[in-house]
């Protein structure tokens, strides 16, 4: 029995070093240049990130293809919110998070996934530097759901208007426009005759 014993945590030590070795070779033999690191912060980027103006324009061209979720509290959306948008509460009150509850906030994104087959979903919170969405997509990200991100938050959406929209578009556009009140979503108004960005592909605004 002591034999057995022996052997089991020769074992044990010696799997670990062969881990630790392998991981600790591999970190030697693969150093990422300055160009892969650079590459790979856009590809996540790009992955991840979408414009509000991208959000605009396609509201503009009554195009449907996303679905916006506001993660503030419910007391907060009722009041006002992105047009379109659906509230998926990661806050109980505007003081305090609900980042407990996983399994509501996991089931509630599952729901609106396969209820929205083939659009994508993009969450906003409260500002730009707010982490609740990262927290979220985290939290959804480690139950298979993949969210994307929306680069600005609410304050900047309604309060800084010209901040990421084009000056020739300020007259053009107001923002009053593009919010909605109450419990429902709301719906965009189509503006087909406004150009919203000059470059019309992927890498447009």
């Amino acid at each position: 029995m002591k034999k057995e014993i022996s052997i089991l945590a020769l074992a044990v030590v010696l799997g670990a070093l062969a881990g630790a070795l392998s991981s600790y070779s591999f970190l030697i033999l693969h150093n990422p240049s300055q160009k892969e690191l650079i590459r790979d912060f856009y590809l996540v980027e790009n992955a991840v990130h979408i414009s509000p103006h991208g959000v605009r324009k396609a509201m503009d061209k009554g195009d449907s293809s996303i679905v916006l979720v506001d993660l503030r509290s419910e007391q907060e959306y009722l009041k006002e919110h992105i047009i379109g948008a659906v509230n998926i509460p990661a806050y109980k009150d505007p003081d305090t998070s609900a980042y407990g509850d996983v399994d509501r906030i996991v089931s509630s994104f599952l729901g609106l996934q396969d209820n929205n087959p083939g659009k994508d979903i993009v969450v906003y919170c409260y500002s730009m530097p707010c982490m609740t969405g990262r927290k979220i997509g985290q939290m959804l990200a480690e139950h298979g759901i993949f969210v994307k991100h929306l680069t600005i938050g609410w304050n900047e959406w309604r309060h800084f208007w010209t901040l990421w929209n084009h000056e020739h578009e300020w007259n053009a556009t107001l923002v009053k426009d593009y919010i909605a009140k109450g419990k429902e979503p709301g719906k965009p108004k189509s503006k087909m005759n406004l150009t919203a960005c000059p470059i019309d592909n992927e890498f447009g605004c």
